[in-house]
């Protein structure tokens, strides 16, 4: 059976169901709502039981959205040695005296 087939073979989450995977989720009427594993599909106040579609991912990123600053290029750094870090490589060996 190609891709296709198994796609629309596919039935969405009707309302009454339980929701597998934490995300926003929208209506066959285009109602949106974020839903969290566990809960119940709601039915719609005017239409009753409607098929839900995932429609965006709620990801938990243990972040803020900003960049790490270890991983900011610092403009005062002009010191080649500092870029040069390696356990092996301490100052005062023959490596870096000449």
């Amino acid at each position: 059976m190609s891709e296709q087939e198994q796609q629309h073979n596919q039935m969405e989450p009707m309302s009454g169901e339980h929701v597998e995977v934490s995300g926003v989720y929208k209506n066959e009427i285009g109602r949106v709502e974020k839903l969290e594993r566990g809960d119940v599909f709601p039915a719609d106040p005017q239409n009753g039981n409607t098929e839900w579609e995932l429609v965006e991912l709620d990801f938990d990123n243990h972040h803020e959205g900003r960049t790490d600053p270890r991983l900011i290029a610092k403009d005062d750094d002009d010191d080649p040695e500092a870029h040069m870090q390696h356990p092996r490589r301490h100052k005062g060996s023959n490596k870096t005296d000449s």
